[in-house]
């Protein structure tokens, strides 16, 4: 899709996402820590990012990004929501058409007063 789907805000910058992720893998590579979630939840302290999990959801969704792991992209994500936002206003505008052509038709049902 050519226009940018509007997220919600995050409250971190992309540029922080990214560098976690890529500390998150480099430091899984590298053997730093027993254990994934343990790299991951050292990092999110470092950075400063309020919970493990919230990396681990950065890291996952890079994951699928990447086609490592099965999933919806944040691509497809986004163009679900965008076709979501057409559909509910199509729907609305359908409604709206129903209403007035019932009216219209009711209109020219009354008989004329001339």
């Amino acid at each position: 899709m050519e226009d940018e789907v509007m997220a919600r805000p995050s409250k971190y910058p992309r540029e922080l996402r990214e560098r976690a992720v890529r500390m998150v893998a480099e430091a899984v590579e590298r053997g730093d820590h027993p254990s994934e979630f343990v790299a991951i939840r050292t990092i999110a302290a470092k950075l400063g990012i309020g919970s493990a999990e919230t990396l681990r959801k950065w890291v996952r969704q890079a994951e699928i990004d990447g086609g490592a792991r099965p999933g919806k992209t944040t691509q497809e994500i986004g163009e679900i929501r965008e076709l979501k936002r057409e559909v509910a206003e199509l729907r609305r505008a359908k409604e709206i058409l129903k209403a007035a052509s019932a009216f219209f038709a009711a209109e020219l049902d009354r008989p004329s007063r001339f």
